[in-house]
């Protein structure tokens, strides 16, 4: 009886290679994220892929997606109740309790970058594994830190080609306002619970805030004419975000007030901000998302601590740069081409190409092709200015033939003065 064919093990559902054709994009996010950084004195901070799980059922709130629905969390052989991180804010605070931070001079600034795992439902641009950056200032509580982070992120995203941006812009108030608020929206929601999703009916229990954060159609008439954030928040909140838009306009950046605008984790307060595109051809998306959790440290057990920041999806804004046909550059184009023939130049070839790294000149070879004919095809092929020829009779006397693939002219010089050679002619 013939045996049954093994189907292909495909990648979980959910999760994505990256492949070599869009790991350009990745450098190029990479490379300006970590140049802005750099530029607004950000140090770089990496969490571990594995949390606490209590971190984030504490930190994000029992009623937000992110804990009911969507963490990948799993008891450990040792008893452990750990979680694969979610998002990206929680972990910076907890080190930055963790080791001290509290003690250096304020603001502590931080970013960024890593792997996020979230059990939703994949589309577009979002994974059940994707990847964000994100910038955090803890230790400030100055709406100019606000504008800052805010101007960062368009930063980042100008840097990176996108056009058309606006920040849809709230304040949610602070954790003593809100009180007053939550019961005005459980007054005017009550109504129309019956109409309105499961979800929303479950967040009308737990925190009402979280029912402006839901995109079900069945929910929006009910929301669009739901009250707003500023008629119920304090005096000194409203002044914060009146000091925060002066900023924003005097740094020219467009803006959109939001009054409906919320953050689906429960540790936001005052000023929230999204960023997304105007394009109508564009994902509806949020590009980059984020504000102030003046309580965060607070929850973890530090003593009250400002801060604020954002995060954004790497995937998401690799994707708007593709629609946009950004221009991205490629790695520099080899210039010269190895040719080997025979066992021994293989050897002498393998030795040489180290030293072409060392001297960063950018080789290409052809390991699976055995013929000169061949090997020069790629050369022509590839626009390569030198070919170097390495037979058994140039291996065996210490030489090297240099093509000029151009011309076609010919020399053997020296392997001891080739490296030289090589250099003086790809400068001229």
């Amino acid at each position: 009886m013939p045996k049954k064919k093994r189907e292909l093990i495909a990648s979980v559902k959910g999760m994505h290679d990256i492949l070599p054709d869009d790991a350009l994009y990745w450098e190029k996010v990479r490379r300006v994220v970590f140049s802005v950084a750099d530029f607004y004195g950000f140090g770089y901070l990496e969490t571990p892929i594995l949390e606490s799980s209590d971190l984030f059922t504490i930190t994000s709130g029992e009623s937000s997606e992110i804990v009911t629905k969507q963490m990948y969390s799993f008891r450990t052989r040792g008893g452990d109740n750990v979680t694969l991180r979610p998002e990206g804010t929680a972990p910076a605070a907890r080190a930055y309790l963790e080791h001290g931070f509290s003690s250096l001079p304020q603001p502590v600034k931080i970013f960024y970058w890593g792997p996020i795992f979230r059990h939703e439902s994949p589309q577009q641009g979002r994974y059940r594994e994707h990847h964000q950056f994100g910038f955090e200032m803890l230790g400030i509580d100055e709406a100019l830190a606000d504008a800052e982070v805010v101007q960062i992120a368009f930063a980042v995203l100008k840097d990176l080609g996108m056009k058309n941006l606006i920040a849809q812009v709230n304040t949610i108030g602070d954790a003593e306002s809100r009180g007053e608020y939550r019961k005005a929206l459980k007054d005017y929601f009550r109504p129309y619970l019956k109409k309105m999703c499961d979800d929303c009916k479950e967040r009308y229990k737990v925190n009402p805030l979280r029912i402006l954060d839901c995109k079900e159609e069945s929910c929006q008439e009910f929301i669009s004419r739901a009250p707003q954030t500023i008629d119920y928040i304090s005096e000194d909140a409203k002044e914060h975000f009146k000091r925060f838009l002066e900023f924003l306009d005097e740094s020219q950046i467009p803006y959109l007030l939001n009054p409906y605008l919320v953050r689906g984790l429960d540790y936001y307060t005052r000023t929230v901000f999204e960023i997304v595109s105007e394009d109508p051809e564009a994902d509806k998306g949020t590009l980059i998302g984020g504000g102030r959790y003046d309580g965060l440290i607070k929850l973890l057990g530090g003593k009250p601590t400002p801060a604020v920041g954002f995060g954004a999806g790497v995937e998401r804004i690799i994707a708007e740069m593709k629609r946009l046909k950004v221009r991205i550059g490629g790695r520099p184009a080899s210039r010269v081409f190895l040719v080997q023939l025979g066992e021994l130049a293989k050897k002498k070839g393998l030795a040489m190409l180290e030293e072409f790294r060392k001297a960063d000149i950018q080789v290409v070879e052809a390991l699976s092709r055995h013929s000169i004919r061949s090997q020069m095809k790629i050369a022509d092929k590839i626009g390569a200015k030198l070919a170097l020829i390495l037979g058994q009779k140039e291996a065996l006397a210490g030489e090297i033939i240099i093509r000029d693939m151009t011309s076609g002219a010919q020399e053997t010089v020296p392997m001891t003065k080739a490296m030289n050679e090589i250099k003086r002619r790809l400068k001229t």
